[in-house]
This record gives C-alpha cells, structure tokens and sequence, in this order.
C-alpha cells in the first residue's frame, strides 16, 4: 500500500514537513484500525470464536446493551468498512444478533444482540478492559484522553472541511468555524 505524503514526494521544506506529519497521522490513523482488527481477530480465534470475523465482532461490541437500528449504527459512526447489512444478515445467522420490525414503522429494521451475542460482547469488553489497564502502566504513552482530544479536535477540523463552503474558511488551521466550535467544547 502506498503511504500519503513519503519523504521523496518533496523538497524537505517547513510547507512539506507539515504536510508530511499530517500524511503521517491519515496513515496512522488507518493502520491502527486495521491493526486493532487484527487483534480482534486473533482473540476471537483464541476463544474457538470460528463463525464471525474480526469486523463483525467489532460491530458486536458497537451494539452492545443497545437496540438500533441499521441507520443508528452508520449515523454514529459505529461501523467502517464493507456492507453493514451483509455483516448483519451474517451475524443474524450466526445467531449473535435478533432482527425485528419496528410495530411502529415497518420500514425500520431494530437489532439487538441475542445472549450469544451478549456473552462474545462481554468477552470483548473484559478484553479491552485489560488492555486498557496495560496502556494506563505504560509510562511511554500519554495519557489516553489527550490522544483522544487530539483526535477530537481532528475529527471536528474535517467535519468543517467538509461541511463549510470552500470560501467561507480561513487561511487558519481549523477555520472561523471549527475554532469557534473547539473554543466552546464542542464535538465532544
């Protein structure tokens, strides 16, 4: 796979090391979703876990307690990925999640996880609990919730990319908008 913004793209000017540190978190970013996947996969297959796949155990844990609906899952920003109902419809025949027609508006699909389902979520979160706890021992990392402001305020800065009009932004980092939003504590 090729990496965004590699060093022989440019001339190693302030413009292209700027350019290069943001490449670098776009690949990041990628690469520990992928590699977190990958130990979700490797811990399904530890447990005899043989008839769903890393993503679908994510989307598992995403449900959790929940009752949603297909659109709740995607509107959240819960799934990433291939086909949602696909990862359903298999995870529904897997016996991990209930499928059921809203009474009130037939179009609408609810799910919810099946006690299967919710035992294999449990073991999820008991895992990603004690992750959780070695990433806390671990005096090379920051703390987690400074990463995850950081990824925040990121999250909001393409937001307004992609939500304010081309002109109507600054020549700022984050534009009058997202700076107002982060200035106020939103996107939290």
């Amino acid at each position: 796979m090729q990496q965004l913004f590699t060093s022989s793209t440019c001339d190693p000017t302030e413009e292209f090391m700027a350019i290069n540190e943001y490449g670098e978190t776009i690949n990041l970013i990628e690469r520990l979703h992928r590699r977190f996947l990958d130990v979700l996969r490797a811990e399904l297959e530890r447990i005899g876990i043989g008839d769903i796949n890393n993503v679908q155990g994510l989307l598992l844990a995403n449900i959790g307690e929940e009752e949603v609906s297909v659109g709740d899952l995607v509107s959240r920003g819960y799934y990433l990925g291939s086909n949602v109902t696909y990862n359903l419809k298999r995870l529904v025949e897997s016996g991990y999640v209930i499928q059921e027609r809203s009474e009130r508006d037939r179009r609408v699909v609810r799910i919810r996880l099946s006690q299967k389902g919710r035992d294999l979520c449990h073991h999820i979160n008991v895992m990603l609990s004690e992750q959780s706890q070695s990433l806390s021992e671990n005096p090379k990392l920051k703390p987690l919730e400074e990463l995850n402001a950081q990824l925040r305020n990121l999250e909001l800065f393409w937001t307004t990319e992609l939500t304010t009009p081309k002109g109507a932004r600054t020549n700022s980092a984050f534009g009058n908008l997202a700076e107002q939003r982060l200035a106020a504590g939103a996107g939290h």
